[in-house]
C-alpha cells in the first residue's frame, strides 16, 4: 500500500506520527516521509530517532496555507493528524483551535487538491460525535469538511476519508500518563472526575494499524469508528494503582460522561462490518460513488438498527482489570 509512495504527515511529531512513521519504516519501503509541524525541538529529535533516507522534515503550521501546499508538492497520501486536542485548553482558548481544527482542515483539502494527492486521511476523535465541548465541535466541523470535499473535487484524483476513534491508551495528556505520574510521585490518592465515567480504549498501534487498513478501504466520503473496547475509569485507576483511594474532584469544562463514537442520529447512514463501522455521508456525490456497503476490499457493511447509537456506556465489551493491565502494558512497548 505505501511502498514507493511519497507520505506527508501532518501534526507528524505527535504521538499518532511517530508511531505511524515507526510503522512505516518497519513494514514498507516508502520513497519519501514528509513531518510537517510547528515544534523544531520535536522535530530535532525525531529526526535522531528516524533518520532513514526517505525522511523529511517540514517546520510549518496547518493555519500557513502557503507552506502546507509547498510541503505537499510530489506527495500522493496525506495523513491529517494535526490539531489542539486539549478539551480544557479549547474552552478557554476557543478562536485558536478553530483556527487550527477548522481552518487548518480546509488549508489541507486545499493544499491537497492543487497538487493532486491521491488520497487524505484525516483523524477525528468521538469527541466530534454529538459533541458538548469546542474540541468536538471543531472536529466534527473538520470532519464535515473532508466529507464534503469529495464534491468538490470535479476533475481531482483526490479522495478524502476520517478515522474516528477513541481514547488513546498513554498518548500525551491523556489519563494514564497523568496517573503514572502521580503513583510515581507517590500521591495518596488518584483524582476521579466521575465514578461512572466510560470511555472507548485503544493502543496507539491499534489506531495505527486502523488507519493503515482504511487507506486500502476507502473510496471517499467514508468515516471509520473501528469496534474497540470501553473502560470504567474507576477500574482504570484500580488496575493502575489498587491500593490508592479514588478521590471525586467533578467533570472537567467540556467533559463527557461517556463517550460516542456512532450517535443515533446517524444510525441511518451507519454500516456495520466485521470489525468496524462506516457513518456514510449525508450529502450526495455528483461524481463520485455514493454506494458504501462493499468497499474496496470486498468487505461487505449492513445498516445498523434505526436508533443504533455506538457509545462506551452501552458498549458491548468492557475491559476486566486484568486486560486494561495487559493494554496499558502492551502501549509502553
Amino acid at each position: 500500500m505505501f511502498d514507493k509512495k511519497s507520505i506527508l504527515i501532518t501534526g507528524g511529531t505527535g504521538s499518532f506520527g511517530r508511531q505511524f512513521t515507526k510503522t512505516l519504516l518497519s513494514r514498507y519501503n516508502p520513497s519519501r516521509i514528509a513531518i510537517y509541524s510547528r515544534d523544531e525541538l520535536k522535530q530535532y529529535e525525531m529526526a535522531q530517532e528516524y533518520n532513514a533516507p526517505c525522511m523529511r522534515y517540514f517546520i510549518g503550521d496547518v493555519r500557513d496555507k502557503e507552506r502546507l501546499t509547498m510541503a505537499m508538492r510530489g506527495v500522493e497520501i496525506v495523513i491529517h493528524a494535526a490539531a489542539l486536542k486539549q478539551v480544557p485548553a479549547a474552552e478557554y482558548n476557543p478562536m485558536e483551535c478553530i483556527k487550527t481544527n477548522i481552518n487548518g482542515a480546509q488549508n489541507v483539502i486545499d493544499a491537497a487538491f492543487a497538487n493532486n494527492v491521491s488520497q487524505v486521511m484525516a483523524l477525528s476523535t468521538d469527541k466530534a460525535a454529538s459533541p458538548i465541548n469546542l474540541y468536538g465541535a471543531t472536529k466534527l466541523a473538520s470532519d464535515k469538511l473532508f466529507v464534503a470535499a469529495n464534491n468538490m473535487a470535479g476533475g481531482h484524483k483526490t479522495a478524502f476519508s476520517v478515522v474516528r476513534y477513541g481514547n488513546v491508551v498513554g498518548s500525551r495528556g491523556s489519563v494514564v500518563p497523568y496517573f503514572k505520574k502521580l503513583i510515581e510521585e507517590k500521591s495518596d490518592h488518584l483524582p476521579i472526575t466521575d465514578p461512572r465515567m466510560t470511555r472507548f480504549w485503544i493502543t496507539l498501534q491499534q489506531g495505527v494499524d486502523f488507519v493503515c487498513k482504511n487507506f486500502e478501504r476507502m473510496k471517499g466520503g467514508e468515516i471509520f469508528v473501528p469496534k474497540i473496547p470501553s473502560i470504567r475509569i474507576t477500574d482504570l485507576a484500580e488496575a493502575m494503582a489498587p491500593d490508592l483511594e479514588q478521590r471525586i474532584i467533578g467533570i472537567r469544562p467540556g467533559e463527557k460522561l461517556h463517550e460516542t463514537m456512532c450517535p443515533a442520529d446517524d444510525s441511518h447512514l451507519t454500516l456495520e462490518f466485521h470489525d468496524h463501522y462506516v457513518i456514510r455521508p449525508t450529502i450526495v456525490f455528483s461524481s463520485r460513488c455514493n454506494a458504501f456497503t462493499k468497499n474496496i476490499l470486498g468487505e461487505t457493511g449492513t445498516p445498523v438498527a434505526d436508533g443504533f447509537s455506538y457509545n462506551s456506556a452501552t458498549n458491548i465489551k468492557f475491559f476486566s482489570l486484568k486486560e486494561i493491565k495487559d493494554c496499558n502494558a502492551l502501549a509502553e512497548v
